[in-house]
């Protein structure tokens, strides 16, 4: 018989209410809540599994799948306490800082934009199915254009059997279509167009190819000419797989891929569209120095960046503070009025204050020129000095608030005690805040002056809102403006807005330079401040 130490006994004493209260171990309210949380993030997993499969995104799915298991693994493990509380935000960081960088990294470095927006198979399917001409003696389909969501497809009839198929999806059989004599009276799932329908979308519709199978460049395409009959439309290209080229059988010529332009290029030049992705090094970052389209219009933009910023931090803090320093004053009646007072204009939404101000500033009928300049036609955000001025100023407006809470809070934490052995000494009114409260309080706001700095450095909300970026360069080719900062600049460079082609790849770039930027600026200014501090 083996003997149990009475340290050992004491131990397994200690053990078991552990065993019997933990939630590992029994169907208590605790282990059944984690359980259906636990299910409901794996089905969320799941589902961006699935998506990322069929839209093959391996490396988001690869991704996924090892959250997941990472994630299960951290909350179904007795071994794993700490990681059950910084998982979540682990997860949070991965996917919304470190994935984003790295994703914005990777386009910068390729020609990813308009005419390059598919990869290098997707971008031969869509050059051989534009490039095709009707093949005269073959069969002809009563055809149907159909519609569901913003997916537009065919529906023809072969064999008293009704198809179905789009621009990505060969035809395919469709249960319980019903016909009408020689017209496709409804189709499950699908919105048959009108004519009138049809006639709106006819560019569309005259441009739809829709394969016959999945051998598309064997059995060719169905196209229509008249929205109500289908013919068979095959390629005038051919793609050889050895030779990475497409032949035009009409004309001979060959168009070779070229791997550095993401391009097939015939030998004079001719190119065909669309492309695809391809790396471009640092090309997009030479482009926004050295291209004369973007470097002109960037320089000023970055100029008025920094300037935008530093004075907006710099206007709102002195008024901020100086609104503060009045209103901590014991002396004054009725502060806790003014100061509510004070705060309306940072409760009121930031987006709907710039565009309201864009209504107030209007040159023909906005409050200011009408009411407070009697009629004058002052172009506030027309001329390109005075929109920067408007700028500032509604910028002033909605950011005095702010450092006036911060500021109040901060000279409430000085030690009273401070300024009144400084005016013993004799030390005037100036005196005091020079040497006492001004270091006293820039200690405690800087950092948060810091993090303004870097706010207003991408303050896109009260550009966009109030100006769009104007009044436009007349010297730029880009659609950029005296007010645009870098971020919208990128913005309107990316092709989002609609005035530009796509360039995602340059828009990735210059997002990098304002990180870039805004995190040298920050780096240095805290380690200022740290000295600063050090100093006192």
């Amino acid at each position: 018989m083996t003997d149990v130490s009475p340290r050992t006994d004491e131990r397994v004493k200690q053990k078991e209410p552990r065993k019997v209260f933990s939630q590992a171990t029994n169907w208590g309210p605790g282990f059944l809540t984690k359980l259906i949380l636990m299910a409901a993030v794996n089905a969320l997993g799941l589902y961006v599994l699935v998506n990322a499969y069929t839209a093959g995104s391996w490396v988001v799915f690869g991704g996924m799948a090892l959250i997941l298991v990472a994630v299960d693994y951290v909350y179904f493990s007795k071994k794993t306490l700490a990681l059950k509380y910084l998982t979540p935000g682990l997860v949070f960081l991965l996917v919304f800082q470190i994935f984003v960088i790295l994703y914005t990294g990777y386009v910068a470095l390729t020609n990813y934009g308009a005419g390059h927006m598919v990869n290098k198979s997707q971008a031969i399917d869509a050059i051989l199915m534009q490039n095709t001409r009707r093949v005269e003696g073959t069969a002809q389909y009563p055809l149907a254009v159909v519609r569901n969501g913003s997916d537009l497809g065919f529906a023809i009839i072969e064999n008293d059997e009704v198809f179905v198929g789009t621009a990505d999806q060969p035809l395919e059989a469709v249960d319980g279509a019903t016909i009408d004599g020689t017209r496709i009276a409804e189709v499950p799932g699908w919105e048959i167009l009108s004519m009138g329908e049809v006639t709106e979308n006819q560019t569309d519709v005259l441009a739809l190819r829709v394969p016959i199978s999945d051998d598309y460049e064997a059995d060719g395409a169905i196209g229509t000419q008249t929205g109500t009959t289908g013919f068979v439309f095959r390629s005038v290209l051919t793609y050889d797989d050895s030779s990475d080229a497409l032949t035009n059988e009409e004309t001979g010529t060959v168009y070779t891929a070229n791997g550095s332009t993401g391009q097939f290029e015939s030998a004079d030049g001719e190119t065909l569209n669309p492309g695809w992705r391809v790396f471009v090094g640092l090309d997009n970052f030479k482009d926004a120095f050295g291209d004369g389209r973007y470097a002109g219009p960037f320089v000023k933009v970055l100029v008025w960046t920094f300037a935008f910023a530093f004075l907006s931090v710099a206007t709102t803090f002195l008024l901020g503070m100086v609104l503060a320093m009045t209103m901590n004053d014991e002396r004054m009646r009725g502060r806790k009025f003014y100061r509510t007072i004070m705060l309306m204009p940072y409760a009121f939404p930031a987006f709907m204050t710039a565009f309201l101000f864009a209504g107030l500033l209007n040159t023909k009928y906005g409050f200011f020129n009408e009411v407070l300049f009697g009629g004058a036609a002052i172009p506030w955000l027309q001329d390109p000095w005075l929109a920067k001025l408007s700028v500032l100023f509604v910028n002033l407006w909605m950011g005095f608030p702010y450092m006036f809470l911060i500021c109040t809070g901060a000279l409430q934490s000085i030690p009273s005690d401070m300024n009144e052995a400084a005016r013993i000494d004799g030390a005037n009114g100036f005196k005091v805040w020079r040497y006492i409260t001004m270091p006293q309080l820039m200690i405690q706001v800087t950092p948060l002056l810091i993090s303004s700095f870097a706010f207003n450095f991408n303050n896109f909300n009260l550009i966009y809102m109030l100006t769009n970026g104007g009044p436009r360069f007349e010297d730029s080719s880009v659609p950029v403006g005296s007010t645009d900062i870098l971020i919208s600049m990128v913005y309107q460079i990316s092709g989002l807005s609609g005035e530009a082609s796509r360039n995602f790849g340059l828009a990735s770039a210059m997002s990098i330079i304002i990180f870039i930027i805004v995190g040298a600026v920050s780096a240095y200014s805290f380690k200022r401040s740290r000295s600063m501090e050090g100093a006192q």
